[in-house]
């Protein structure tokens, strides 16, 4: 099972303020370890929204909308890709993880679709399309 980790944003965040020293000591120690026990695929912070954008689709209308965005809470700083055995696994990494902001913060756990998870609805063709599609981006390492 795969599960997407969301390091929600805080003002300090979406300010730009960056991890001090002893923070990135502690989330490289951590990401260590999930990289070890084979947990970790991907893993990255991400800029405030004020360097990014939303594309908002009304029908075959696309506009654009500039960051910074207003509800903080709603904002994503980084995030993980890990394969684990079970939510409750990804949960227990979770409560291993060093306090990604200065006073509170919060993480949430998604899990990601499986191609199973689409039953009849995901033919053969389209399966075969996203196999190729993940060896190509395997290639691109």
């Amino acid at each position: 099972m795969r599960f997407m980790i969301l390091v929600k944003a805080d003002k300090n965040s979406e300010t730009g303020v960056l991890p001090d020293e002893k923070l990135l000591t502690e989330m490289g120690k951590f990401n260590e370890e999930l990289v070890k026990a084979g947990v970790m695929l991907a893993g990255e912070g991400l800029q405030p929204s004020s360097k990014g954008a939303r594309v908002k689709f009304s029908g075959r209308k696309r506009s654009v909308i500039d960051g910074p965005f207003v509800e903080t809470k709603e904002l994503i700083a980084g995030f993980w890709l890990w394969q684990v055995k079970s939510k409750e696994e990804a949960i227990e990494w979770v409560k291993r993880c060093p306090n990604p902001m200065k006073g509170e913060s919060e993480i949430e756990i998604r899990q990601v679709f499986e191609a199973e998870d689409f039953g009849a609805e995901f033919t053969p063709e389209l399966r075969e399309q996203e196999e190729r599609l993940r060896a190509q981006m395997g290639k691109k390492k």
